[in-house]
């Protein structure tokens, strides 16, 4: 499976809703993400929370580590990890953070570089040979940048090196994004409910099935 899609949100409700369409990969969370959602940020209820996912339908969570040191990034990296092998650990892409992400490659942990802003950065997520570089589009695109433009130059990069790294594309204000980034040969996208929404959301597909339902009759029974 080429394309995969994330759920942007520790809301379990809205895994609850849009999990079982089908077409999910997994979900993705970070600590602000759990602040909206009103999910304390602790191994305990984190551990909770990538359960609930899994028994959702979840093939993947990736959850993000924190701390001021690299130790410990580290220590909480490998906790998260500890939880289930489908977990990917997040970590931001400062110095220390790669630092530790580095670390934590080295001792099996599979890792998502977070927080990409410049092209750039892509060389240092193909360097550790991390399994996803997630960078912010719409952030991009609010800093002044080309979002758009930004994303692509970094596939260039990846396929120029022949890296297996994914570009985890996040940050999505607008399904038109993932669309076009598809055409450029993207193919992995995280975003939020209100996207998913987005993505159902064809006045045309209502009016043809309402009009299907309707010469099909009312009846639900078969025969």
């Amino acid at each position: 499976m080429t394309l995969r899609l994330f759920l942007d949100t520790a809301d379990v409700i809205a895994w609850e809703t849009w999990l079982p369409v089908g077409i999910f990969y997994g979900v993705t969370s970070n600590p602000l993400l759990l602040e909206r959602a009103q999910v304390p940020c602790t191994l305990a209820s984190l551990t909770d929370l990538a359960t609930k996912a899994f028994e959702l339908g979840a093939k993947e969570v990736q959850l993000q580590t924190w701390g001021n040191t690299k130790h410990s990034f580290v220590t909480k990296g490998k906790a998260l990890a500890a939880i289930d092998p489908r977990i990917v650990v997040k970590v931001p892409i400062t110095r220390l953070g790669t630092e530790a992400a580095a670390t934590l490659i080295e001792e099996g942990v599979r890792v998502t570089l977070t927080a990409v802003y410049e092209v750039p950065q892509i060389l240092i997520a193909a360097a550790l040979g991390v399994e996803y570089a997630a960078p912010y589009l719409g952030r991009i695109n609010d800093a002044g940048g080309e979002g758009r433009e930004a994303l692509t130059s970094m596939q260039q990069a990846l396929n120029g090196v022949k890296s297996s790294t994914r570009i985890l594309t996040a940050s999505i204000r607008d399904v038109s994004d993932m669309t076009y980034l598809a055409a450029q040969g993207l193919d992995t996208f995280t975003f939020a409910p209100r996207i998913a929404a987005a993505l159902f959301s064809s006045e045309q597909t209502a009016a043809a099935t309402a009009a299907f339902e309707l010469a099909a009759g009312s009846d639900d029974h078969i025969m």
